[in-house]
């Protein structure tokens, strides 16, 4: 395959399976330059043809959570108290900016992320 830009769906899958031949080639050859371009290349075309959404704050609270091996006891503190740590996990509460600071320092969840809006339940009036 020819070093060129991406501009097709028929180009990126040629660069993908030419990645994947490639794969594990050691750097500083001519092959590991090669595959490093090209994943360039494809990473490129895919964040202007397939973008992706940020995630909801909370769901990236949760996911971080699982990839540490803690449960939500760990956030008692970052976000305040066990009943604050629900409040914001069941929605009840909107992030402050102490807590997206915390958050960003302590479990390293990208402040991008963080600082979207999250749908906060509304709460229901007795009658």
């Amino acid at each position: 395959m020819q070093l060129k830009p991406i501009k097709t769906d028929a180009d990126h899958e040629a660069a993908l399976k030419e990645i994947e031949r490639l794969w594990g080639a050691a750097e500083g050859t001519a092959d590991g330059d090669r595959v490093e371009i090209l994943i360039t290349l494809a990473e490129a075309y895919e964040e202007a043809h397939f973008p992706m959404d940020m995630p909801d704050p909370i769901e990236a609270i949760k996911f971080r959570l699982e990839q540490q091996g803690v449960d939500k006891k760990a956030l008692i503190g970052i976000l305040g108290s066990r009943t604050r740590v629900y409040e914001v996990l069941r929605r009840d509460r909107a992030l402050s900016l102490t807590m997206i600071q915390k958050l960003n320092q302590q479990l390293k969840i990208p402040a991008e992320i963080l600082i979207r809006p999250i749908r906060v339940r509304k709460k229901k009036l007795a009658a």
